[in-house]
């Protein structure tokens, strides 16, 4: 079946939309609510990126019995070709395999936000900000130098969990990764609204007040950082999963850090609906760049690939000059006025 260029564009623009929803929210948990400036997210994305990429491939070649001395790390590629031969003809299985990686991410991601918040969480600000951008460099560095975690310099082949879907692979794929998407944030959306969300606002804004008043700020900050983890690895995954291959080069810092950084702050911190927004703005400028990159490079005094690096530097400077909140800055939460509480005890009294 063959898919219009035109609607392959808004597959890939909704499928990189939604892998970036979810990271963009996960940082937005950390630092919009809570206030932990986490310039480590690339820690946790490569975590379920590189979860995806060691993983169902050996799973699958234990279950098949293929032979042991194929190693997976430097033919993944042979490997990979016999497994999808066998996943296109077995849906259930494929679907299996897809979300018991998915929960071994969510399991990687949970411990490397342990990692990552252990020696981390007890500083402030800054020095918390290069503790967590260290941390993540690492596992990019360690990935591409330890061949047998993901290839090493070469990266491997994944196993495609939808290659039953036959020429609707991608549209079938976009899909599960949307609802996943949709489900994260309908969770921090909950999460947001009970008392835990106001326990982490009270942190961001004062962690010595909220501390006087019996909250135990360290253990929230770590659990708070092992979520956001959790969900990030998420995201890392799917889009493993979506592009059929993992390299560790691939999960750099301006990708997978910086750009959520933007995302969150141009849509407004603490504020999800707001990340939803600017996520979908900076992703659809930067797919529609990419797209029509042959149009605009006649009109531009430099090559065009640099156009969307530019951009994010120019719309930090833009937003910090005339919109620091964000388009949809963050809502105060609304509390009792002195009439209401007044009326409540005036009621009470009369009841008594």
């Amino acid at each position: 079946m063959t898919i219009p260029a035109q609607a392959l564009f808004v597959i890939d623009l909704l499928a990189t939309f939604s892998i970036y929803v979810i990271i963009a929210l996960s940082l937005n948990l950390e630092y919009g609510y809570t206030g932990i400036p986490n310039f480590g997210k690339v820690l946790s994305v490569a975590g379920g990126a590189f979860t995806v990429g060691f993983f169902p491939g050996r799973l699958l070649s234990l279950m098949l019995k293929i032979d042991p001395k194929i190693d997976y790390a430097t033919r993944s590629h042979e490997v990979v070709t016999i497994i999808n031969n066998f996943l296109e003809k077995n849906v259930l299985l494929s679907l299996g395999i897809f979300f018991a990686t998915l929960l071994v991410a969510c399991v990687v991601g949970a411990i490397l936000g342990f990692i990552a918040s252990y020696p981390a969480i007890r500083l402030r600000e800054d020095y918390l900000a290069i503790t967590l951008l260290a941390m993540g460099e690492a596992i990019r560095i360690i990935g591409y130098n330890y061949t047998p975690i993901v290839g090493g310099t070469l990266g491997v082949m994944v196993p495609d969990p939808f290659r039953w879907s036959g020429g609707l692979r991608y549209v079938t794929s976009t899909l599960f990764i949307s609802l996943i998407a949709l489900i994260v944030f309908l969770y921090l959306e909950r999460l947001v609204r009970t008392p835990l969300g106001r326990t982490l606002k009270a942190i961001r804004e004062n962690e010595d007040v909220a501390r006087s008043l019996g909250k135990d700020v360290t253990r929230i900050r770590t659990k708070t950082i092992m979520v956001s983890s959790v969900i990030a690895a998420v995201g890392g995954a799917l889009y493993a999963f979506h592009s059929g291959n993992v390299h560790s080069l691939t999960y750099h810092r301006a990708s997978w850090t910086f750009w959520p950084w933007v995302m969150v702050i141009l849509g407004g911190a603490g504020n999800n609906v707001g990340v939803i927004l600017g996520t979908f703005i900076f992703v659809s400028v930067r797919k529609f760049i990419i797209f029509y990159k042959g149009y605009l490079s006649p009109f531009l005094p430099f090559d065009v690939v640099w156009l969307d690096l530019l951009l994010l530097g120019l719309a930090l400077i833009i937003i910090q000059m005339y919109r620091p909140q964000g388009l949809l800055p963050e809502k105060p939460t609304p509390t009792i006025s002195f009439d209401k509480i007044r009326e409540l005890y005036v009621s009470k009294k009369d009841e008594t």
